[in-house]
């Protein structure tokens, strides 16, 4: 479906990107964009075959500035608490994607811009990228999981830093922190990004979307209940085509052709 905030291109090699259109707000999320994005997360749940794999990225020089701010001045708090009810369903909606999402940050991403690429799988950064959770600098806290997935990220005592000062830091900062995946030069951020979901989209559609689903419980689970889960998870490939395609090629010799069944 079209767009106003959201740019979205599959290409034939089943590689999605969803791109942040507003450029002269720094891609700042307004109500329009929250919905837009949920819609757009509801859709790849509904029709998880559209892509295997996505890659979230920001129109212009910047990923996204978070909320925006402009929009929220003069905000009941009841208008306030409905927008942030639809963000928290987009929130949920990307995380609860069945396709990996790759964020390429691309610029800075501040506050729920930045909540918005630790939902993601995992991050590449530009090396101009920077980032700060600032929301305790204006009166609230994270709002967009922020709160969760950094501390998995970095460690709960890196995460309080963070968010307890609100102070920005650069790529290679958060590589260091383990946030981010990779730093690349401006100019190859999406080709490695690219190039990173063209290896995902060429394995086997249904085990990745496991594998993906039993990781995700690595950090919600004690280790033998993760472990029973990875092993449901690891039964629903078992019974299909794709498995019995991979060995059938490795054995051959050839590149696996996966169907998704």
């Amino acid at each position: 479906m079209p767009y106003d905030t959201l740019d979205i291109a599959i290409g034939e090699d089943r590689v999605g990107f969803i791109t942040l259109s507003r450029p002269a707000a720094r891609n700042a999320m307004s109500t329009g964009m929250m919905e837009e994005l949920r819609a757009c997360f509801a859709d790849f749940y509904v029709n998880p075959d559209a892509a295997a794999c996505l890659v979230l990225t920001g129109a212009g020089a910047g990923f996204c500035a978070g909320a925006d701010l402009k929009e929220r001045k003069g905000m009941t708090d009841e208008v306030w608490r409905r927008q942030h009810a639809i963000l928290e369903q987009m929130v949920r909606g990307l995380m609860d994607c069945p396709l990996p999402v790759i964020a390429a940050v691309n610029g800075p991403a501040i506050g729920g811009g930045m909540e918005l690429a630790l939902a993601c799988d995992f991050i590449y950064a530009a090396q101009s990228a920077r980032f700060a959770l600032t929301e305790v600098t204006l009166g609230i806290i994270p709002g967009a999981a922020g709160t969760q997935n950094l501390p998995r990220a970095v460690g709960v005592r890196r995460a309080k830093e963070i968010v307890l000062t609100g102070a920005p830091f650069s790529a290679d900062e958060a590589l260091a922190w383990g946030m981010v995946n990779k730093v690349c030069p401006d100019d190859r951020l999406l080709a490695e990004a690219r190039a990173t979901a063209l290896r995902i989209a060429a394995n086997a559609p249904i085990s990745v979307r496991q594998a993906k689903r039993a990781l995700d419980k690595a950090t919600e689970l004690d280790r033998v209940s993760g472990y029973a889960f990875e092993i449901e998870a690891y039964n629903r490939t078992v019974v299909t085509e794709d498995r019995q395609e991979g060995i059938n090629a490795f054995n051959e010799k050839r590149k696996p052709q996966y169907k998704g069944r």
